[in-house]
């Protein structure tokens, strides 16, 4: 049986690459080059795609690396080059269906660019976030998309330091703040307040609001929900429930039996998520209260199922998908060092009412 081939000890690879490889195990660029009978500088080349080297060796030197399973050291190379291919993504929750199609969204449109996503889960904890910057901007990331604005004063400090191309998704900063502060979204507020109106229109007057997690965009769509009822004479802050858990099937269906049970009288429910007003609809149907004859309940987000409850479920759509894909292709063009003609993209949101209020 043929024994395999001795790589060579020259002093470059004892020192670099193939000290390396034998300490960690890993497949390095000088193995790659070694088997394909070419130079570390020339597999380098033919992997990044370059122009210079002919295509028959591009093919060889590419099929050579895929045999011995070599994957390239983004990180090392990102230091070597001043250029990463990767982008910082946090988002709240992976739980949460709304955030799991931003990032389909995203990855679609950087994966086609040859960028790759770092992804980061803060859980709605602006500490959490600041520990995953700490841990994530040494990496050197070619740019990063942030969910909101709500950041702590060391998070803001992290990004005025390394300062690194970015965007902020799901909500939209005031037009006459810093104008380096791109973001898609819409009005947070603004959704509130229409679904507000709705249940107004529908002559609902007993209108309570039940909140979870209590981030930045829940408490703005409470401030568009107290807003339109202050503006009618009939903001009552008694019938406002706001719990800091994660909003669930079963925290919906909580915060519906308490309410019904210390506001009798209460006639819709205006729930921050479309999760907690799917709990609230089970929970209504296990009381034996009929919806919306007795109580209307409405939700916010349009997440799957809700189309499916009995009764159908009352919501606003929000533009999840497009978030994401707009976020995208703005952080490319910062990253092509091109100018953003509309630094702050408001997709805005759609309410859709059904049988459920």
């Amino acid at each position: 049986m043929p024994s395999e081939p001795r790589i060579k000890s020259d002093s470059h690879s004892e020192t670099g690459g193939q000290r390396r490889s034998r300490a960690s195990g890993r497949v390095t660029l000088s193995d790659v080059a070694e088997a394909a009978g070419v130079s570390s500088m020339t597999v380098s080349r033919a992997l990044r795609g370059e122009r210079r080297v002919a295509p028959a060796l591009v093919e060889k030197v590419r099929e050579v690396a895929a045999s011995l399973g070599y994957v390239p050291d983004l990180a090392a190379r990102a230091l070597a080059s001043q250029k990463s291919t990767q982008v910082l993504v946090l988002i709240p929750m992976l739980s949460n269906t709304l955030f799991v199609d931003v990032i389909e969204a995203v990855h679609k449109v950087l994966f086609a660019q040859g960028y790759h996503m770092l992804i980061g889960v803060t859980h709605y904890d602006p500490q959490e976030e600041e520990q995953l910057l700490r841990a994530y901007l040494p990496m050197r990331p070619a740019g990063l998309l942030l969910t909101g604005f709500d950041h702590s004063e060391a998070a803001q400090q992290l990004l005025a330091a390394n300062p690194v191309p970015r965007v902020h998704l799901m909500e939209l900063r005031e037009p006459e703040m810093s104008a380096d502060s791109y973001c898609v979204g819409f009005s947070q507020t603004a959704a509130g307040a229409e679904m507000t109106r709705h249940l107004l229109g529908q002559g609902y007057r007993r209108i309570a609001f039940c909140g979870a997690q209590l981030d930045a965009r829940v408490m703005q769509r409470l401030e568009g929900y107290r807003t339109v009822l202050k503006q009618a004479g009939l903001y009552d802050p008694g019938l406002e429930m706001l719990n800091p858990e994660r909003s669930s099937l079963a925290l919906g269906a909580r915060q519906f039996e308490a309410l019904i049970k210390s506001e009798p009288a209460v006639d819709a429910i205006f729930f921050c998520n479309d999760d907690i007003a799917q709990g609230a609809l089970l929970e209504a149907a296990r009381m034996g209260i009929k919806v919306p004859e007795q109580v209307a309940i409405a939700g916010f987000n349009d997440l799957p199922g809700s189309d499916q409850m009995v009764p159908p479920l009352t919501t606003i759509r929000t533009p999840r998908d497009e978030v994401g894909e707009r976020a995208a292709n703005m952080l490319l063009q910062l990253l092509d060092g091109k100018a953003v003609k509309e630094p702050r993209v408001d997709l805005g949101f759609r309410l859709v009412p059904r049988a459920s209020a």
